[in-house]
């Protein structure tokens, strides 16, 4: 029997083995007490099973609030599996199996979603991204190095038009890649069909005069007919891209929005430290990625080295690094991990050289608008570090001889680790 297993960082009043016993029931075929039907047949067939536990930590004291005390609290990891008919492959059930309410149960005081093991049925059933990085590539023709981006800045108050101006000269700049702020959707002072109207003019005659497409993310976060209607329109006027915010439109709306659309989906994540930001409860990026590759994000924001959040450097890139593994036995299912949050030239090489390659999308909103050079220095300097990076060269041995880079090296040296 196919079974899909599931890791947990827990602490318990109760022992982590009594605690996982009662999260094993809670989730599977049991309750607080034996029913009738709950017979040894059916708890064989249909319940879930604790399949490791690992002490390493004691407390005098609960990590969170909780109803059940003990005068010690055992923390540790546990590794709980399910048979997969009780969810069948859907994702969405799925998550209610790992993530519902055990949260809540009062024999845990602290409790993270840490991975998921998905077995080779569920690639069977979702196709995953669509484009990913080698489509992603192909669109914004870029090969060899990272796609350089950046976010429109202000975030909102911008009419189409002025959004438009901003992108003419950002596509003269040389910028490869923009995206809406996820605070931009569909609100009167800046509609998107006037949006896409007007930066697809300006994207097209570019596209025209050069030969290259910058790729832009329209943000269609929205109910789910109006993002399927939002992405034909994206796609009619010519635009490579659409964005969605994860959360929002949640795992149903990812996997709906993937089956209609015909551009690559590009996944932010914002809403994220409601679920990373404390150690003691939550569900860790590593399985939450996974869902959402499988749903089909073919683009997913990882935060950025030396960010402006509390999210450790190693946090950072252990997040894009797994966006390219393999999510379950027979798929890949890679990602492109993209990079933003206070990134600016400083960061491009610590990025590349821990990352190890350069199959990612580096945003920087003010690393680029607030350039001494103006849009087009912040451009320029990206590539120059980049450049520098890919070639083994110090930013600052590549600085002599690149204004823009040695400017913003200067501007922004309290990014250099």
């Amino acid at each position: 029997m196919t079974r899909l297993y599931a890791r947990y960082e827990m602490e318990s009043p109760a022992g982590l083995e009594r605690a996982a016993e009662v999260i094993a029931g809670e989730q599977s075929s049991g309750t607080f007490l034996r029913l009738p039907g709950e017979t040894d047949a059916l708890r064989g067939r249909a319940g879930a099973r604790v399949e490791e536990i690992v002490e390493h930590s004691l407390s005098p004291e609960p990590a969170l609030p909780s109803r059940m005390t003990g005068g010690r609290y055992v923390r540790g990891e546990v590794l709980l599996s399910w048979p997969i008919e009780n969810m069948g492959t859907s994702l969405t059930n799925t998550l209610a199996t790992v993530a519902g309410n055990l949260f809540e149960l009062a024999e845990v005081s602290a409790l993270r979603l840490m991975d998921v093991d998905f077995p080779a049925e569920f690639a069977a059933a979702y196709p995953g991204p669509a484009f990913g990085i080698a489509g992603t590539r192909r669109l914004a023709g870029v090969d060899g190095r990272p796609l350089i981006g950046t976010i429109v800045k202000p975030s909102v108050g911008l009419s189409p038009e002025d959004t438009a101006a901003l992108v003419k000269e950002l596509a003269e700049g040389g910028i490869d890649f923009i995206k809406d702020d996820e605070l931009q959707g569909n609100g009167p002072h800046c509609p998107l069909s006037a949006r896409v109207e007007s930066v697809m003019r300006v994207l097209n005659a570019h596209a025209d005069r050069t030969g290259k497409k910058v790729m832009y993310a329209f943000n269609i976060t929205g109910e789910v007919d109006e993002m399927k209607r939002n992405a034909d329109l994206v796609r009619d006027a010519g635009g490579t891209c659409v964005m969605v915010s994860l959360f929002s439109i949640g795992l149903a709306g990812l996997s709906a929005i993937r089956k209609h659309a015909e551009l690559p989906l590009h996944c932010h994540r914002n809403g994220w430290g409601l679920f990373s930001r404390s150690p003691d409860i939550g569900i860790g990026f590593r399985a939450w990625q996974k869902f959402w590759r499988l749903a089909g994000a073919d683009h997913l924001h990882v935060n950025g080295i030396a960010n402006k959040f509390t999210e450790s450097d190693a946090s950072v890139i252990d997040a894009a690094r797994s966006v390219g593994e393999t999510v379950c036995a027979t798929a890949a299912y890679a990602a492109m991990p993209v990079f933003s949050s206070g990134q600016t030239a400083a960061q491009v090489e610590p990025t590349l050289s821990a990352l190890g390659h350069s199959d990612f999308i580096y945003c920087a909103g003010g690393g680029i608008m607030g350039h001494p050079g103006g849009v087009a220095g912040g451009v320029a300097s990206l590539h120059q570090a980049a450049e520098a990076a890919i070639n083994g060269i110090t930013l600052d041995d590549y600085a002599v001889d690149h204004e823009e880079l040695r400017q913003a090296l200067s501007l922004f040296k309290d990014k250099r680790q």
